[in-house]
């Protein structure tokens, strides 16, 4: 049995149509107790693509970032055993966007440069939900 916290998500868009998550939409309205089937990878910590000039996109949260990070030092620092021998890491291009409240919040930066160094198309693409402004300079 597990227990989870979901943010149920229904917005308005711009035709005035009322839009809902499948996903969240589908565990909010689970009856307490429902059996539900999850599957994924099992045996292995990351699945890397089969090609190794894929596009990985990735999107995380704040503290939510650790993962992604191990995954982004893994690909491009080490030798995966589902390449081919001549295939010595990922050479695709793997780019992150991180959403944080504020640039104090951002972790891993030194490590996200390194990264940078070994592999320039790696491109990180950051949010500062709390740092934006209005017109007038004021916090949003």
């Amino acid at each position: 049995m597990a227990s989870l916290c979901v943010k149920r998500l229904v917005y308005t868009n711009d035709q005035e149509e009322i839009v809902k998550g499948v996903c969240s939409n589908f565990l909010c309205d689970l009856k307490p107790g429902a059996d539900v089937k999850i599957t994924g990878p099992v045996w292995k910590e990351k699945l890397m693509p089969n090609d190794p000039n894929a596009t990985v996109i990735m999107l995380g949260t704040g503290t939510g970032i650790a993962p992604f990070c191990s995954f982004l030092w893994k690909t491009f620092f080490k030798k995966h055993d589902d390449y081919k021998e001549d295939e010595i890491s990922f050479n695709g291009l793997a780019w992150l966007f991180l959403g944080v409240p504020a640039t104090s919040s951002l972790l891993y930066k030194d490590e996200f440069e390194k990264m940078k160094e070994k592999a320039p198309e790696t491109s990180e693409s950051t949010m500062l939900s709390a740092e934006q402004t209005n017109k007038k300079g004021e916090k949003m």
